[in-house]
């Protein structure tokens, strides 16, 4: 998805507050799409990921008056569902879970199908080498590396989703990328950057 402008977010948030009901499906259409791929590096049920969003969206209409009139939208809804998602799945025994991120966390990086019939076949080899080496990664570290650029967060808000501080933030991307460097050494730099960038922003616009 593509980014707003900070006026245009705060415009449609204060029309949620409202209970503007086309801000609602405006808000719905902006972030669903990104709020289930989130929820599918949880657990692999559809239904109860689309509950979970649905609730979420039922919750801020609900509630609406309570909501704070300025806020970052992404982070706020990235927050609150992370948190919904951990209730249910706690409350349906989907997947044991713990205090730690690592022991749930499961999230899988696989070639997209258009981009790989564009590549060229080097560059085929590439990506697969790529995801595999992104999926190889501890837990935490894939999902900092999600949040901080498939869904366009800074360190700081990453660092509040996952509730550890900034400085083990920029540890967990920085360890990620040094991993990566180090089994991909034969890879040059930049274009293993470009190509990693683009890879996690992949479906994101």
């Amino acid at each position: 998805m593509k980014d707003r402008s900070i006026t245009a977010n705060n415009i449609l948030w204060e029309s949620i507050i409202d209970g503007d009901q086309e801000a609602y499906r405006e808000l719905y259409e902006l972030f669903a799409e990104m709020l289930y791929r989130y929820g599918l590096r949880y657990i692999q049920d559809p239904a109860t990921i689309k509950d979970c969003i649905q609730d979420l969206f039922t919750d801020l209409y609900h509630y609406r008056r309570n909501l704070s009139p300025k806020v970052n939208i992404r982070y706020y809804l990235l927050r609150s569902f992370r948190r919904k998602i951990h209730v249910v799945v706690k409350k349906n025994a989907v997947m044991k879970l713990s205090n730690d991120a690592e022991a749930y966390f499961s999230i899988t990086y696989e070639p997209d199908v258009e981009e790989q019939i564009i590549a060229a076949e080097q560059q085929q080899q590439m990506l697969l080498l790529l995801a595999q080496e992104l999926n190889a990664l501890p837990a935490r570290q894939k999902e900092v590396l999600f949040l901080k650029f498939n869904c366009n967060l800074s360190y700081e808000e990453v660092a509040g989703i996952m509730k550890i501080n900034v400085p083990t933030c920029r540890t967990l991307a920085y360890r990620a990328f040094r991993q990566l460097r180090t089994n991909l050494e034969k890879m040059p730099i930049l274009p293993l950057l470009i190509l990693l960038m683009s890879w996690l922003s992949q479906k994101n616009n």
